[in-house]
């Protein structure tokens, strides 16, 4: 078995590992011995929405949704829903058994975990969609720098009907119910408008996406045109996080390529979402 080496390093994020693991800290507002103490181990299933852009653009709001995963407790596993920008593949794919590399260190994937969500969801197992895809990889620094070797899932989707992610999102939500695991959601929102343009879509989209409404989410997105890539992956999450009572949704941090680059007439956006348990109030 082989292992998966990182197509993104050295565009999306630094391929020298001294310079990634600052690149890293940076985004998360401090190292390791800087950060709030890390929360125990997740008693149960969490979501997250989080950008997967070059970390000059994005890598703040990753780490903001970061941050709070490391707060609010240690995954045993991580499963990322990626964009599939290529094509290749079905309508949703898994990676295959071999780790993936990453210039601060390998992770292995989750075989277990693997194979039951393929069953559940009828996935796809080939590594053809991951070859040249970022989605997915440039979430595994921020795992490895804060969690170690932890293992994860790695699925690409390319389908967003309804129907799709609602039943993908309750397969899923069956799988992983109970299990101490985040569930991310690797998205960036609007690309390319003018910057009040993206931040006026994009606030659309995010109101439906906190109501967990995934029929809204799904009607404003093509009603509008909104560009975000990975609108099979949040439709998935929401779903899911529908079915595991996920339904206290928070958005974290929002910001446009703008702001770093300056240049207002045609920005990303980037999003972090949380999604969890409501907590009782006596």
């Amino acid at each position: 078995m082989g292992t998966r080496r990182p197509c993104a390093a050295g565009t999306f994020y630094p391929a020298d590992p001294v310079h990634l693991a600052e690149e890293v800290e940076a985004c998360l507002g401090g190292g390791l011995a800087e950060l709030p103490p890390p929360g125990p181990e997740l008693t149960g299933p969490v979501g997250l929405i989080l950008p997967h852009a070059g970390y000059r653009y994005s890598g703040a709001v990753a780490g903001v949704g970061y941050r709070a995963l490391w707060q609010l407790g240690r995954p045993r596993a991580v499963v990322i829903l990626g964009t599939n920008h290529t094509g290749l593949g079905g309508p949703i794919s898994i990676g295959g058994p071999e780790e993936w590399d990453t210039p601060l260190g390998s992770l292995p994937v989750q075989e277990e975990l693997a194979r039951e969500l393929a069953q559940a969801t009828g996935a796809d197992r080939s590594d053809l969609p991951f070859l040249e895809e970022h989605s997915v990889e440039v979430q595994l620094p921020f795992l490895r720098y804060l969690y170690g070797p932890i293992p994860f899932v790695p699925i690409v989707v390319r389908a967003q009907a309804p129907e799709f992610c609602r039943i993908v999102g309750g397969a899923v939500a069956e799988v992983v119910r109970g299990l101490p695991v985040a569930l991310i959601a690797s998205t960036d929102f609007s690309h390319y408008e003018p910057d009040p343009v993206a931040r006026e879509k994009d606030r659309r989209a995010l109101a439906h996406i906190l109501n967990l409404d995934l029929e809204g989410f799904l009607e404003e997105v093509f009603r509008h045109h909104i560009t975000i890539c990975g609108v099979g992956a949040i439709g998935i999450l929401i779903a899911c996080a529908r079915v595991l009572g996920l339904l206290g949704a928070e958005l974290l941090a929002y910001r446009t390529s703008g702001e770093v680059a300056g240049m207002l007439d045609q920005v990303v956006g980037y999003a972090a979402v949380l999604f969890r348990e409501v907590e009782d109030v006596a």
